[in-house]
Order: C-alpha cells, then sequence, then structure tokens
C-alpha cells in the first residue's frame, strides 16, 4: 500500500456505520488501516466493529443518535482516549422520512433535518474544535479530513423528499463552511452525493443482480472512494462536491451566472422586469432551471436516480 493512501495509525469516525454505505465505510477505512470509532443508535455498531477485529484491525462502537448534540463531543472523545488521535470524520448517519410537501408533517420535517443536517453539524463542530486546539498546541497545521453525505436529491430537488433535499442541501454549504474555516489548520472536507444498494434504498434500487460479480451500486464502491478522500493523497482537495457510484466519480463544478439584468436607471419598476424578464423565459424548457437536471445523464446503471 502506497504511504500516499495508507491510514496507517490514523482515527477515524464514521455515522450510521452499523449497516449499508457506513458500514462500508468503516470497514475499508479499517482495511486502509485506520482505527474506527463506529457509530450507529443501535447493537449493529457492535457487530461492525466485530467485524473489523475480525479482520484484523481496531474498532470501538459508541451507540446513539447524533441528533443530539452532544454525541459530536462523545465520538471525538472517543477517538481520542481509546486511538489517542482523530483524523478522519466521515458523516453518514440518516433517516428517510419521504412525503410530498402538501404532506409533509412537522415530525417527517424535524427527524430528517435533526438527524442528517444536526447531526453533521455536531460532529463536525466537535471535530473542527479537538483540531484547531491541536493546531495550536502543535504551532501549525495538522492532519484532519472531513466527508459528509449529501445527495443528488438536493442538485434535483427531488419531489418526494423536500426534507431530504433541503437537508442535503445545508450538508453541502455546511461541507464549503468547514473547508474554508479549518484550511488554516489543515482540514480538508468534501461533500459525496452518492448511491449505493442498501437496505434504505431497497424500493428505489430493488435487488442486486445474481451475476456474481460486483453490484454496479455496491456500497463498496463508494467505500473506496471515501478512503481515497481520508488519505494523505487529497491534500489538494477540499471544498468539493462529487457524485460517486458505479464506475464514476463525477466532480461537479459551482453554479454560474446565466443572465444578469440591469435597471436602466438604477432603479427596477415591476414593469420594467416585465419587459425583461418574461420575454426571457416565455417558452422556456421547464426542466431548464437551478435543479441540475443534467446529472441525470451521467446514469449508466440502469437504475432510477433517488
Amino acid at each position: 500500500m502506497s504511504p500516499k493512501t495508507s491510514l496507517d495509525g490514523r482515527t477515524a469516525v464514521v455515522t450510521g456505520a452499523g449497516a449499508g454505505l457506513g458500514r462500508s465505510e468503516a470497514l475499508a477505512l479499517a482495511g486502509q488501516g485506520a482505527n474506527v470509532v463506529v457509530n450507529d443508535v443501535g447493537s449493529a455498531a457492535d457487530d461492525v466493529v466485530a467485524e473489523i477485529k475480525a479482520l484484523g484491525g481496531q474498532a470501538v462502537a459508541v451507540t446513539g443518535d447524533v441528533g443530539d448534540w452532544s454525541m459530536g463531543d462523545r465520538l471525538v472523545q472517543a477517538a481520542v482516549d481509546t486511538f489517542g488521535a482523530l483524523d478522519i470524520v466521515v458523516n453518514n448517519a440518516g433517516v428517510l422520512r419521504d412525503k410530498m410537501v402538501f404532506n409533509l408533517s412537522e415530525s417527517d420535517w424535524d427527524d430528517v433535518i435533526r438527524v442528517h443536517l444536526k447531526g453533521h453539524a455536531a460532529v463536525s463542530r466537535a471535530a473542527a474544535a479537538h483540531w484547531r486546539a491541536a493546531s495550536k498546541a502543535a504551532g501549525g497545521p495538522i492532519y484532519g479530513r472531513v466527508v459528509n453525505t449529501a445527495s443528488e436529491a438536493f442538485l434535483f430537488g427531488s419531489a418526494g423528499q423536500p426534507n431530504y433535499s433541503a437537508a442535503k442541501a445545508g450538508i453541502t454549504a455546511l461541507t464549503l463552511s468547514t473547508a474554508q474555516g479549518l484550511a488554516r489548520y489543515g482540514v480538508r472536507a468534501n461533500a459525496i452525493c452518492p448511491r449505493a444498494r442498501t437496505a434504505m434504498t431497497a424500493g428505489v434500487f430493488g435487488d442486486a443482480p445474481a451475476d456474481g460479480g460486483l453490484d454496479i451500486l455496491a456500497p463498496e464502491r463508494v467505500a473506496t472512494f471515501v478512503s481515497y478522500l481520508a488519505s494523505p493523497a487529497s491534500e489538494e482537495i477540499t471544498g468539493q462536491v462529487f457524485v460517486v457510484y458505479g464506475d464514476m466519480v463525477a466532480l461537479l463544478a459551482a453554479p454560474t451566472v446565466e443572465q444578469k439584468f440591469t435597471a436602466a436607471d438604477g432603479v427596477f419598476s415591476v414593469g420594467e422586469f416585465d419587459a425583461l424578464l418574461t420575454p426571457y423565459f416565455t417558452g422556456r424548457d421547464p426542466h431548464r432551471g437551478y435543479a441540475a437536471h443534467s446529472v441525470a445523464r451521467l446514469d449508466t446503471t440502469g437504475t432510477q436516480r433517488t
């Protein structure tokens, strides 16, 4: 294993790691040599720790809900107390409460925002405070990696997932802020928009094909990329958003300005808006909006998007 991609001696926290994508990420990081703090809400975290240890790795389980703000501090403390350091955070935990916006209840909204967005923020804040203190103690930059889990749902504005789409958009913004705020301390932060065939997405992608090969939507494919972003090799990658699944990784570009409208006399009137904007949008393709529908053309898996 190359020193650039090795995680020997590093310690990672992975949330939502009891099953699915988080489990695959925890196993992949351990496979690259990292010690892993495995977080989930139930006993599945202990099962993943047992898997890692059976493969010769080191791991510890911390059970609890990342939607509780104090869980961030607990996870950081567990990493430091058990393994002496914290180097990598992979925020993955999430829940689904899919509804159309007109059927959305307050609890549907609160549950998804709390676990996804607040959970990402709680762990990121605790890790950031630890890394800032460590950098000050070291007198310079230290090693830190954050990988956050966004989704194509925020790119498309998924009609049946207004809560989930909003949470994932927030996670993307949180990632950009984390990347900028922690750059001086040596921390790199990026977001992934993954697709993976897991229990959570069983109703979307269905069963894996029984051909014996690696499923095109295997979570291990995403986990391999997460391991790369967690490694020293990713030193110059930060503040980026990637779509990740199948046999490809797509780097997304920042939004661009399509058109600028300027008031002729310095102050717009409603009539001037009508004169400028109405003809510009007349007959416009309904798919030509802020939603990034062109990203759907990346898909060669034959499955529908989330």
